[in-house]
């Protein structure tokens, strides 16, 4: 997973098992869940280095990220191949991977057109899915 070092940070005994927790997400997971299922794993960690942690992963580009319903950040971790867009389950927070290569090119096209580098972009995708509809 890209990002997944911590380069720069102190990477402590925690830290490891927290990054080896979050990369078996299979779904988005907030700071908070994830300090939960550490801690029910006997890791010792605070709160503060779990938000930070995945801050970091974020800004390293090793997590992507969303905001639920009631805009708190959820992160997953990010796939080898790089930047993925999602659709989200509003019910029960399921998230699947969508094909989005038309969001691609429309952001460097933007890029292009308006002389500015290093475009991010967000796009969130929200519904209800099969088994909540």
């Amino acid at each position: 997973m890209r990002g997944s070092t911590l380069a720069n940070q102190r990477s402590t005994r925690q830290r490891r098992e927290l990054l080896t927790l979050f990369q078996a997400c299979e779904d988005f997971v907030s700071a908070r869940s994830l300090h939960t299922a550490a801690e029910a794993m006997g890791i010792v960690i605070g709160l503060t280095t779990v938000y930070r942690t995945l801050r970091i992963l974020e800004a390293d580009g090793g997590a992507d990220v969303i905001r639920d319903v009631n805009g708190e950040r959820l992160y997953r971790p990010r796939p080898d191949k790089g930047h993925q867009h999602y659709v989200v389950c509003r019910e029960c927070g399921l998230s699947r991977a969508v094909e989005a290569e038309q969001v691609e090119r429309w952001a460097q096209s933007i890029a292009a057109s308006t002389g500015f580098t290093g475009i991010d972009h967000v796009v969130e995708l929200t519904g209800v899915c099969g088994d909540c509809s």
